[in-house]
């Protein structure tokens, strides 16, 4: 039989009153309400409880043995609820950010700042997500918000602040020809058309739209490319290029985690530049979620401003 808290919060009540009125009084109940509720629970239980009469309020001895156990259910109950609020108030202050890679740029502490001016209790999350999610979590529901290169899939579904746009480069391993064509050029860059026939590092089929970005099928004039290999991650892609198993395009800012132990990167003409973006689901009206897509906004101005 389901018996209910306030069942027991009633009996525990009269039992430590020893007063119906008394009782009655503490749990701002009528006395007849009350009166009802300890018989109904009697009844459920098929046991007398209390014995009364005009002057005195007594527990029985099946009363005093079921006492301890109603203290007992009641506090774990209590303990319960403030788990939950906890819970709840945790979850409340805490941010979880996703990305793919390290957001670099100095955004990171920059947006945390900006956080918690508008809520100091916030606390951020840095959650790391492979390159098969373009979203960086955000999809499943893992992330709050993330850092993502743009374009999305499912675009609609997401709302987004763009923080920085940077000409992609291309890595390539050291003493590639291409080095040695852009060691003549004036910027030190190469032509896109001269990568053509090189075979080309992709991400994962599942990051869709932005596997074609990092090829630049954009720029390809429907030619398709030469892929030599898959990569889920910066380590991955160092060591194919590396390795030559072929050249991958990057964004400038996240250079330093390719380039280096024989791999170089070289500036590309004929690209459009990358977009590293701030998003969070569309309908994600949290008031965190909220905040950080407005530091966004406010650092990526920041970043445009003229100096």
């Amino acid at each position: 039989m389901d018996i209910h808290g306030r069942d027991l919060r009633y009996f525990t009540a009269v039992a430590e009153e020893l007063s119906f009125t008394r009782a009655a009084e503490r749990l701002f109940v009528s006395q007849p309400a009350l009166s009802k509720q300890i018989r109904m629970l009697e009844k459920h239980l098929g046991v007398v409880l209390f014995r009364r009469d005009r002057r005195t309020v007594r527990l029985t001895p099946v009363g005093e043995a079921l006492l301890p156990h109603a203290h007992e259910v009641l506090a774990a109950w209590r303990a319960a609820q403030e788990a939950v609020d906890e819970a709840r108030d945790t979850g409340l202050r805490t941010l979880v950010i996703g990305t793919s890679t390290g957001p670099g740029r100095g955004l990171l502490p920059a947006l945390r700042t900006r956080l918690v001016s508008r809520h100091p209790d916030a606390r951020t999350v840095l959650r790391q997500v492979g390159w098969a999610d373009p979203s960086a979590g955000l999809a499943d529901g893992s992330s709050d918000v993330a850092f993502v290169w743009l374009p999305l899939p499912d675009e609609g579904r997401y709302r987004y602040v763009v923080v920085a746009r940077e000409p992609r480069l291309v890595a390539l391993p050291q003493g590639h020809p291409l080095a040695e064509r852009a060691a003549a050029d004036p910027e030190g860059a190469v032509e896109f058309a001269d990568l053509l026939e090189e075979p080309f590092l992709a991400l994962p089929p599942e990051a869709g739209p932005l596997r074609d970005h990092w090829l630049a099928l954009d720029a390809r004039d429907g030619r398709p490319p030469r892929i030599g290999a898959v990569v889920a991650g910066a380590e991955e892609t160092h060591e194919a290029v590396a390795a030559g198993q072929g050249v991958a395009l990057l964004a400038a800012g996240n250079a330093p985690l390719v380039v280096r132990d024989g791999v170089i990167a070289l500036p590309v003409r004929g690209l459009s530049p990358s977009r590293l973006a701030v998003a969070a689901a569309r309908d994600d009206e949290r008031p965190l979620v909220r905040a950080y897509l407005a530091a966004a906004g406010e650092a990526g101005a920041a970043a445009r401003a003229p100096r």
